[in-house]
């Protein structure tokens, strides 16, 4: 079986309708709907709600997180270790990038005003974070507000980085194109590189004024192979408005205090806002995880989510010519180990025959 480690691929060319939608609880709620549907079907493939995305290149990257029982990564696997299958038929896969490999980030700072009270702590811990990174690594920061902006280039340089994590500042107009954001990561910066890719997102998860559609966002986040980890932090709006105003909010601090409690889990009770909804149906979406976190333990949810990047594996490979039919199939990695959890990419769309 013919494996390389690094291939850039051909180019993928996107299409996209943009279309503004709002994140309204059903839209959600159906998101969530097909996602879980996706990742429990047979092996009949399926059709999928939202714009295709036309791939030329057929190689279908699969994201893959492996740890023991007890929550513990396990690295230094090797490719015989790993099977690949798509509908329950295994796949040889031509792609293998170990958890040693380069890995490619966008570092992604939510800049909107809401962030007023936070942001000081915000690129604190986000700084801290590119210390973490290794020597091999490449990270690109991306503040998204009214306005989308590259702070830095994709570069391993860490000064640069935290230089540019110090640029950033709170807006001053109205907006948060949390959408249009990632969607220009994953469907334009990240779009032609078959190796280890991720985004790291703060955010309250809150958009206003994006032009891309939920519905193609999450179309695109599918096929990009891209790795989303989401760190969904609340905003107390007593010191909101102080930063602001001047002033202090009128709600009862009581209310007030509410909002500073560390967001529940997803899934629970406590975590029906919008914007953890679909802060979760992204990570989900990409194999990666949502973190819940108060601004002032930012650092440590950091250092989880630098240690899972650390140790992701990446396999790839090229699905039959008789499978190019626009439909959702599903993927499945096994670990040939004893008591380990594979989580993995769960679904792909096939590029329809028809596709240039």
């Amino acid at each position: 079986m013919k494996r390389m480690f690094l291939s850039s691929g051909n180019p993928a060319t996107v299409v996209i309708k943009t279309v503004s939608v709002g994140l309204c609880p059903l839209v959600l709620c159906c998101s969530m709907i097909i996602l879980r549907c996706a990742s429990t079907m047979n092996a009949q493939p399926q059709r999928v709600i939202g714009q295709p995305i036309r791939v030329q290149s057929a190689l279908v990257s699969v994201p893959v997180v492996v740890s023991d029982v007890n929550g513990r990564f396990v690295p230094g696997l090797k490719a015989t270790d790993f099977k690949l299958y798509q509908d329950g038929t295994e796949q040889p896969f031509s792609l293998f990038v170990t958890s040693d490999r380069p890995i490619n980030i966008a570092l992604m700072l939510d800049t909107s005003k809401s962030t007023v009270s936070v942001l000081g702590k915000i690129k604190k811990a986000a700084a801290n974070f590119v210390s973490q990174l290794r020597p091999q690594d490449k990270a690109v920061v991306i503040s998204f507000d009214s306005e989308i902006q590259a702070l830095s280039p994709l570069t391993s340089e860490q000064s640069k980085l935290r230089a540019a994590i110090g640029t950033a500042q709170v807006a001053y107009y109205e907006g948060t194109k949390l959408r249009d954001a990632i969607f220009d990561v994953v469907g334009r910066r990240f779009q032609y590189l078959d190796e280890r890719k991720a985004i790291v997102l703060l955010t309250d998860g809150d958009d206003i004024g994006s032009q891309v559609s939920l519905a193609d966002l999450l179309d695109a986040v599918a096929n990009s192979g891209t790795v989303i980890y989401s760190v969904h932090y609340n905003i107390d709006p007593r010191q909101m408005m102080k930063k602001l105003f001047g002033v202090s909010s009128r709600l009862p601090r009581e209310e007030a205090g509410a909002q500073t409690a560390p967001a529940a889990p997803a899934g629970t009770a406590g975590a029906q806002s919008e914007g953890l909804q679909f802060l979760t149906a992204l990570s989900e979406l990409s194999t990666g995880r949502v973190f819940p976190s108060d601004v002032a333990r930012l650092k440590g949810t950091f250092e989880e989510v630098a240690e899972e990047l650390r140790l992701q594996y990446l396999l790839g490979f090229y699905p039959d010519k008789a499978t190019h039919d626009g439909l959702v199939h599903e993927l499945k990695v096994v670990v040939d180990k004893t008591g380990t959890v594979v989580r993995s990419r769960r679904f792909y769309r096939a590029p329809a025959s028809s596709s240039p």
